[in-house]
């Protein structure tokens, strides 16, 4: 079970849910999760738990918190409309500055090995995290990625889409494979926001587990001590 914490980072405070390996276990290495436009509610702290059980020190820093403090989203139409608004008024250079702040955080504690895993919004800044930080990522389903895409990678990366995502078009999953030939791409069934269990609309429980082997077989290689740094 995870817990609120506190970080200093350049665009001020920001609180965070931070998990743990269980039963004392030492870390594997240590994953930013980077949340979707509706906060770090119930099911981010869901995720970021979720990667503590496989091993991994987990951090997901509320991004929101120099603009807006305690958001948590409803999935319905306000909240996406809220949840946009918010994310104009943050801008993605303080996202990535505030995912900076986790990284240098967590290797000052002596984490050498530190990966992102990001959200929707958050899959774009997954991938700004491996191009402009330097961490290994993994994407799911980050619409907003194709603007940048240009961007050079520094890491391994993993991009997860729905195969009938309205907001990803197909030929977006095709332009990620062309200019980021380096990139592992995994396509599976279901739409945007596929890993999002707590929202039946949405959730594709089969792609989920699916997308989740796929991440923890990432990270075991990309975070495990005779990886390149």
């Amino acid at each position: 079970m995870g817990r609120d914490v506190m970080l200093v980072t350049p665009a001020g405070p920001v609180s965070a849910w931070r998990a743990e390996p269980p039963h004392g276990a030492a870390a594997q290495g240590a994953v930013v999760v980077i949340q979707e436009i509706f906060g770090v509610n119930a099911h981010i702290r869901s995720v970021a738990d979720g990667y503590a059980a496989a091993g991994y020190t987990a951090l997901a820093p509320a991004l929101f918190d120099p603009v807006a403090r305690h958001v948590e989203l409803a999935y319905d139409a306000e909240g996406f409309a809220q949840g946009r608004a918010l994310v104009e008024a943050l801008g993605n250079d303080r996202a990535v500055a505030i995912v900076r702040a986790c990284r240098d955080t967590l290797r000052g504690e002596g984490h050498r090995r530190v990966a992102a895993v990001g959200f929707c919004w958050g899959g774009t800044l997954a991938f700004l995290a491996n191009t402009r930080l330097g961490l290994p990522a993994v994407s799911y389903y980050g619409a907003r990625t194709v603007p940048v895409l240009g961007e050079t990678l520094q890491a391994p990366m993993l991009f997860h889409f729905g195969a009938d995502d309205p907001s990803i078009s197909a030929d977006d999953i095709a332009l990620h494979r062309t200019r980021q030939p380096d990139a592992q791409v995994c396509v599976h069934p279901g739409g945007h926001g596929f890993n999002r269990d707590v929202d039946p609309a949405h959730y594709h429980a089969a792609s989920a587990a699916a997308a989740r082997r796929a991440t923890l077989a990432f990270l075991d290689a990309a975070l495990r001590q005779d990886a390149p740094p």
